[in-house]
């Protein structure tokens, strides 16, 4: 679904992603845990093209395809979506018609869809405006569900949610997901980044990474790293490596 190749990026001059390699088969989620500012938000904003971020070097493949210098609404249109950690107030724009434009050709029910998470009272408001923590994730997700894309990338999901919605929020990723068919018949694919670790009590990984300094330290069992993380901290896992070296 994606490939990553030696991705080198530059933000206003400063590199924030040193040789970025991965790749994401169909059907799989994968996790990147890191500090906040290690390059985890970079990740995701150099995969949908954002143009602050600014590729020096490699190269990312979607579907086999280089998408590399392709804008955000094309890698959009090809099935690429992603829920930002800090969403837009989009004023005068109701929810209800953002969603009709990302469900422009998908046949979704948005009113079955809304209410069968408790969010169709926020149908008639305009987009995050006014939104708790907990409401952004959930508009984010809804538009996502309805957009239907084929890679889904999520930001720090869990931040800024109390428990009792990110259970709810959890159940929402899980469709988007597709984690509630088996394994191989799945379509969809994941990349979620996180900084507490804590989504994994509701929603399963494939492979986990961790990300310091713009750069892949270490990878491997998500549940094993983010216990690792748990008990060493991120400084665990640098001087894991220096053992290792």
């Amino acid at each position: 679904m994606l490939e990553i190749e030696d991705l080198w990026v530059e933000v206003e001059g400063r590199e924030v992603l040193k040789g970025i390699s991965l790749k994401i088969p169909v059907g799989e989620t994968h996790v990147i845990f890191g500090r906040n500012g290690s390059g985890k938000t970079s990740l995701l904003m150099t995969i949908m093209g954002f143009p602050t971020y600014k590729v020096k070097h490699g190269k990312i493949y979607f579907k086999g395809e280089d998408i590399t210098d392709l804008p955000p609404y094309e890698r959009a249109k090809r099935g690429i979506g992603i829920m930002f950690q800090r969403p837009p107030t989009i004023k005068g724009v109701k929810l209800r018609d953002i969603l009709k434009l990302c469900a422009k050709e998908n046949n979704v029910k948005i009113e079955e869809l809304a209410r069968s998470f408790n969010f169709e009272t926020f149908l008639e408001r305009e987009v995050n405006k006014g939104f708790s923590g907990g409401e952004l994730k959930k508009s984010e997700l809804l538009q996502l569900l309805v957009q239907n894309p084929d890679l889904v990338l999520l930001d720090e999901p869990e931040s800024g949610v109390d428990v009792e919605n990110l259970n709810l929020i959890g159940q929402m990723i899980k469709k988007l997901l597709q984690k509630d068919t088996p394994h191989k018949p799945r379509t969809k694919s994941g990349l979620i980044i996180t900084h507490t670790g804590f989504i994994l009590q509701h929603v399963a990984a494939d492979l986990g990474y961790v990300i310091m300094d713009g750069e892949i330290y270490c990878t491997g069992n998500p549940i094993e790293i983010f216990e690792g993380i748990q008990k060493f901290g991120y400084e665990g896992c640098k001087n894991c490596l220096k053992r290792l070296a």
